[in-house]
């Protein structure tokens, strides 16, 4: 049998467990193609949150990372979320764990934590707000001015973040996606040589991004042309834009939706080896096991889930 027959009788029988099951199918746009072909909401990490907090579905099937599936685990103690690759683990994520985030407040009291969305449940539970890359800047924007601020555990967005709002009295700690990180002002720079013509769509975790924010304002970047934007923002730019040829800085595996959605357009990877080996865990043969078997389920203990929900509902509240 064919790689494609088999991955079409694959999704088949997923689509007929899924409706067994009550069950909804949440996709980031990092996924491999074929999953992102079977999901019933695909988005970043912010939309795939309000739609965790908004289904009626029974079960779960969370095709992204371990953190996110714990966020839909938070907004739905009454549901059954599946993960079907517990190894699909989050490197920036790992970065901080609840123990240095206690010892980082205790040198900060008072300062109000705005953990990134790519954290612990632990971690979330000792935050006062949550963010994602799309809604970050308004955050921050609805924190008083004078309020001392602990930003985790991305430095690239948060450098982002505090160039934006100009806020110096936000600390900022050196976590990092290594997959993001490796997308380098040399890489932009190469590929903006050969596409001159090309817009340039850059994912503030990037270790390219707090270059760029100098170079737009030294005006070595075409301001017209280049974007620091979330995944879900850069697909709505695409999608809107008049241009037809985009350099793409983030992981590579939003060049399938970007594709399918703007036929006509050239997307070209900024880096083609930023692949996030977690993100390619999951696929459409453990999907179906976990339809079937009900296995992987993520749970949250209640006392780390009553308290990490304030910051990620006040996520979810904010920005569009």
């Amino acid at each position: 049998m064919s790689a494609l027959r088999h991955d079409t009788v694959l999704q088949q029988e997923i689509r007929l467990w899924k409706e067994k099951r009550n069950a909804v199918i949440l996709a980031h746009n990092y996924e491999l193609p074929e999953i992102q072909d079977i999901a019933d909401v695909l988005g970043d990490s912010l939309a795939l949150a309000r739609a965790a907090a908004k289904t009626d579905a029974d079960v779960i099937v969370f095709c992204g990372v371990h953190f996110m599936a714990e966020t839909a685990a938070i907004l739905n103690p009454e549901k059954t979320v599946l993960l079907p690759d517990l190894e699909a683990g989050c490197s920036l994520a790992d970065s901080i764990n609840v123990e240095q985030l206690k010892a980082w407040k205790a040198e900060h009291p008072g300062a109000v934590v705005v953990s990134y969305v790519n954290t612990s449940a632990g971690v979330k539970a000792e935050s006062d707000y949550c963010c994602t890359s799309s809604n970050a800047v308004q955050v921050v924007h609805s924190i008083p001015v004078d309020q001392e601020i602990l930003f985790l555990p991305d430095m690239f967005l948060g450098s982002y973040v505090q160039r934006v709002t100009g806020r110096e009295n936000m600390h900022i700690w050196m976590g990092e996606c290594h997959v993001h990180a490796g997308i380098t002002p040399t890489d932009v720079n190469s590929v903006a040589r050969e596409y001159p013509d090309a817009d340039l769509l850059i994912h503030p975790e990037c270790g390219c991004s707090t270059s760029s924010m100098y170079m737009l304002a030294d005006g070595l970047l075409p301001q017209d042309k280049t974007h620091l934007l979330s995944t879900g923002g850069m697909l709505n730019y695409a999608k809107a834009s008049s241009a037809n040829t985009f350099i793409v800085a983030t992981e590579t595996g939003i060049l399938h939706q970007m594709e399918k959605a703007n036929p006509g357009k050239k997307f070209i990877a900024a880096n083609p080896h930023a692949v996030c080996p977690f993100m390619k865990k999951i696929t459409l043969h453990n999907v179906l096991e976990a339809l079937q078997e009900m296995n992987h389920v993520i749970e949250v203990p209640s006392e780390i889930r009553a308290r990490a929900k304030t910051p990620i509902d006040r996520m979810i509240a904010i920005g569009s």
